[in-house]
């Protein structure tokens, strides 16, 4: 299997994620900072790798499968540290249940994807604007977080913008989720194709 360059891309993103985690938790001076550079350069990639699949007609089997996958797990991970370093009071409980919506959803909505490509469905199940906004949004939220995650005095205001930022990614990924479900309804509600039952259910 020859992999292709936006495939490469793919798969720097996703080495980029434990040098991430290592430099967060790494107490050096400008750390946060440094973490946010790495978040960002993967987010960069995210986009330029769907670029130069659609640009110069490189999309292969296995950059379908795995750029989704690094997306997830980029926010996932993001997701984590973030609440790890958010423990206590209703702070740490609204960021664990954001972060828990947002996790929860991508997991249902490539479940659902999945179950809508067995049947010969999946273009029911389009990308909508509302996932595009839910996503700037996300990632903005988090780039602040990440940079401001120590809650110094003079940064409190703009680490609880970031947490305002994330929450609204909250409602705008349950509003997505909605809009997926509502496409995929009929053929959930059986009046389409249901695919057979596979071999781990």
């Amino acid at each position: 299997m020859r992999i292709n360059l936006p495939t490469w891309l793919t798969l720097f993103r996703v080495l980029l994620l434990p040098v991430m985690v290592v430099v967060f938790y790494w107490q050096f001076p400008g750390h946060n900072i440094t973490a946010a550079i790495v978040f960002v350069l993967a987010a960069l990639t995210d986009w330029l790798d769907g670029y130069l699949a659609r640009r110069m007609n490189l999309t292969s089997a296995f950059g379908a499968f795995l750029d989704p996958v690094a997306d997830k797990l980029m926010v996932a991970v993001t997701l984590f540290l973030l609440v790890e370093t958010h423990r206590g009071g209703w702070p740490g409980i609204l960021m664990a249940v954001t972060a828990a919506i947002i996790v929860g959803r991508e997991i249902s909505v490539s479940a659902l994807r999945e179950w809508m490509a067995e049947i010969g469905m999946r273009s029911t199940v389009r990308v909508a604007f509302i996932g595009k906004l839910k996503t700037v949004m996300q990632m903005v939220a988090l780039v602040v977080l990440i940079v401001q995650h120590e809650k110094s005095a003079e940064a409190l205001r703009l680490y609880h913008i970031g947490e305002a930022l994330l929450v609204i990614a909250g409602i705008l990924t349950i509003w997505s989720g909605l809009y997926y479900l509502r496409a995929a309804w009929p053929s959930l509600r059986g009046d389409g194709p249901i695919p057979a039952p596979r071999d781990d259910e």
